[in-house]
């Protein structure tokens, strides 16, 4: 088995490296407050359309196009040009609507032009602009209605389209409009009416799953926010472990501790980073001893914060049992979404819980190890320490 670092420490904090990354990031001070550009780019990401634009879905043309905003064009979902940063994406159910924008037609993927699509591709549109304008969430049973279709044949047709139900899609786009209103300085109470919530208690029933705290603490940028850490080592090398009040929110591997850091700093630039104490440490400590031996099992709350088809994607690797493995094609199956396959993929690979979300565990259709985040020997060693124990 190759050699990735050291053995565990006793203490996480023991580290030299992570004294000093805690003295560098906890001051007096919170850290960086976040811009505009990041609050625009976690829109982007809770979106479920931006997972299709991420693989490049060809099964999600004639559903919606995507704008550019630096480079003011619109695209198909599976265009080839290189991938937008997520604050300069806009979707857009059509063509028109996009030009409308004043968005022009990329050259390359031609998405004002009809191609031979699924003849079911133009009523999924329309379906999820009627969505995207009704001030209530539409049922499944008026969906079919409108579709023309039972409600079980709609269902099917819709996820196999977008990779979410049409519930999810809904769900998603409230989200988007209540990130939008909190933005705008409106009042608590006008977002959650205005995103087709018809009560406050419901929407903060769902809020912590939407914006990943509450909307009063949104709108202040999360300054408020407390993520405890702490870095130690295994077998694999670094190892960093982050969570906030509701759960675990990063597991990350690596070669040095100093990027794991930087890296937790930068996907929560909002929040205060404390360094773990010793009750911290044990958390660490039960990570680190499931990695050395991973039939002892991980049974840790987890603040799991993606999008809808994402969440699906990462529930159904929790499900894949130690010493198992699963191709993305079977992932894609078991999620109900077959054509997707891509899609899959990228939310595999934005998986930030190492181990707690075992996304090592899936692997190509010929039985090929493939890319791992944290490295395809870590994968290596961590599938044969399944098998072995």
């Amino acid at each position: 088995m190759p050699e990735f670092g050291r053995k565990a420490r006793s203490s996480a904090t023991d580290h030299p490296a992570y004294r000093t990354t805690v003295d560098k990031i906890t001051g007096e001070s919170p850290v960086n407050m976040a811009t505009r550009t990041e609050l625009l780019a976690a829109a982007t990401l809770s979106d479920p359309r931006w997972a299709a634009v991420a693989a490049r879905d060809r099964s999600a043309d004639g559903t919606f196009v995507y704008s550019v905003k630096t480079t003011g064009v619109y695209c198909r979902p599976s265009c080839g040009s290189r991938s937008p940063r997520p604050e300069n994406v806009d979707f857009h159910t059509t063509a028109a609507e996009a030009e409308r924008a004043g968005f022009r037609p990329c050259k390359r993927c031609r998405p004002d032009l009809d191609a031979a699509r699924n003849p079911h591709d133009r009523l999924i549109a329309d379906l999820c602009r009627h969505i995207e304008r009704a001030e209530q969430a539409p049922s499944l049973g008026d969906l079919a209605r409108r579709a023309g279709l039972s409600p079980y044949h709609l269902h099917r047709l819709f996820k196999a389209a977008t990779g979410v139900t049409p519930r999810q899609y809904a769900a998603a786009h409230r989200a988007r409009r209540v990130r939008a209103a909190l933005d705008e300085r409106r009042t608590v109470t006008e977002a959650i009416y205005d995103a087709g919530y018809n009560s406050s208690g419901r929407f903060y029933d769902a809020a912590g799953g939407l914006l990943g705290m509450t909307p009063t603490r949104y709108r202040a940028g999360g300054e408020a926010a407390e993520i405890r850490f702490a870095v130690g080592q295994c077998s694999l090398g670094a190892i960093l472990v982050a969570a906030t009040d509701r759960g675990v929110c990063a597991i990350q591997l690596g070669d040095d501790p100093e990027p794991l850091v930087r890296d937790l700093q930068d996907r929560f630039p909002k929040a205060r980073l404390i360094g773990g104490d010793s009750d911290f440490e044990r958390l660490v400590a039960e990570v680190v001893g499931f990695v050395e031996h991973p039939r002892v099992g991980l049974d840790l709350p987890l603040d799991i914060r993606g999008t809808a088809f994402q969440q699906r994607v990462w529930q159904a690797l929790r499900e894949i049992p130690d010493g198992h493995t699963a191709s993305y094609s079977e992932v894609a199956r078991r999620i109900g979404a077959p054509r997707s396959i891509r899609a899959v993929a990228q939310a595999v690979a934005s998986n930030r819980l190492a181990v707690a979300i075992p996304c090592h565990r899936v692997i190509r259709n010929d039985g090929g190890l493939a890319g791992y985040r944290w490295g395809v020997e870590r994968k290596r060693a961590l599938l044969e320490r399944e098998a072995a124990d």
